[in-house]
């Protein structure tokens, strides 16, 4: 959050214009040098720090950057301290403390919650040290942000898992299909942090597309007949701004613009090139998941298979067991263009939920290779590491 977003906060100005040692680092308003008494009633400084994902405050905690706050006779303020333990926000932010001072109501805006924080621990201070404040009046410049998204995720801050999101921060991934999987897949990685998002698809957008895709294409957008993947651009691009579209398909000729991909998504039904794809990441070391999705007709209704396959660098023997089809012409209904949207959306929402097991994003105690969701009985099916 830049300075000039600052001054359209809630409070924030204020906090400013009284000369408070103001920051804000993602969606995290930090007040610095803030004096308190230790235990052994020296003098120390520490640092206040508030979630301000929302326009005014929504919890009345607040986070602490220093020792255990004590009062006038050296012992720690209980009253205040919710607990004490080391937690990492995200953004470089790491906290020891957990306040909680409730009032009601609840704290109007970011201004009278900080300031009330302020006086609980700078009041002990004051008692042996009464020049002391913690109006600086320095002023810490905010950078510019480099974000890959455009506008920060407040969602992921009012849930405090920004440090969590930063575990997928900066990888290049690949999604090779851009059909009903490969879209839906984009519409959940678009949402991360990750650094690049590659676009593979030589197809281009039709009608029939648009009702086995994210959102709503008007049919004027439709009729311009462009690629896939420059579509998916400029939709995903209000969002997240490295977004690159490669308007070929993957063959023999250009698969060296995998080689500087840190993860792949497979999401296309034709075999022998899904083959030569596989090796290729094999060969150069690339973790890839391959989605899989089967549907056949029972009378008059669907039935249908969603498979997740997960290949690392060191599992790589089970995609070659059967679990894969390497062969063209395979499902017929599907490629006769069924709309199966919710299908296509539901192998997505399993390979990106694998994807972020695999870098700990989601905890994963069964480490399945992979995994095949039956629609007809409502079962997943484990295929073990």
């Amino acid at each position: 959050m830049l300075l000039k977003q600052i001054n359209h906060s809630l409070g924030i100005k204020e906090l400013l214009n009284d000369d408070y040692e103001v920051e804000i680092v993602g969606n995290f308003l930090l007040i610095h040098s803030v004096p308190y008494l230790n235990a052994k009633k020296e003098l120390v400084y520490g640092t206040l720090v508030s979630n301000v994902s929302t326009p005014k405050p929504n919890t009345h905690v607040a986070y602490f950057i220093g020792e255990k706050p004590c009062d006038i006779n050296g012992t720690p303020m209980n009253q205040l301290i919710n607990n004490s333990q080391r937690q990492d926000l995200g953004n470089g932010i790491l906290v020891d403390h957990l306040f909680s001072h409730k009032p009601n109501p609840m704290y109007p805006t970011y201004y009278e919650k900080m300031k009330t924080y302020v006086n609980i621990l700078s009041g002990q201070a004051q008692h042996y040290f009464p020049e002391v404040t913690a109006r600086t009046g320095r002023v810490i410049e905010s950078p510019q942000s480099d974000s890959v998204l455009h506008y920060s995720d407040t969602n992921s801050s009012r849930a405090e898992i920004d440090a969590i999101n930063e575990k997928l921060s900066g990888l290049k991934i690949g999604i090779i299909g851009l059909g009903g999987t490969g879209s839906y897949i984009l519409d959940k990685v678009a949402k991360t942090l990750v650094g690049e998002i590659h676009l593979f698809d030589g197809d281009k957008y039709k009608q029939h597309n648009a009702f086995r895709a994210p959102g709503a294409a008007t049919k004027e957008r439709i009729d311009i007949n462009t690629f896939k993947v420059e579509y998916f651009k400029e939709v995903y691009s209000q969002m997240h701004k490295h977004i690159i579209p490669h308007p070929i398909y993957i063959n023999e000729t250009n698969m060296s613009l995998l080689n500087d991909l840190d993860f792949v998504f497979i999401a296309i039904d034709v075999g022998q090139i899904k083959k030569k794809i596989f090796s290729k990441l094999e060969a150069i070391d690339i973790p890839f998941i391959d989605c899989g999705l089967g549907v056949e007709r029972e009378g008059n209704e669907l039935m249908g298979i969603v498979r997740t396959t997960l290949s690392t660098p060191d599992k790589r023997a089970h995609v070659y067991d059967g679990l894969v089809s390497f062969s063209d012409g395979e499902n017929d209904d599907y490629k006769t263009n069924i709309q199966i949207a919710d299908l296509n959306d539901l192998n997505a929402v399993f390979a990106v939920i694998k994807w972020k097991k695999y870098y700990g994003f989601f905890n994963d105690q069964r480490l399945e290779l992979n995994s095949s969701y039956s629609v007809n009985v409502n079962t997943i099916f484990n295929n073990e590491a």
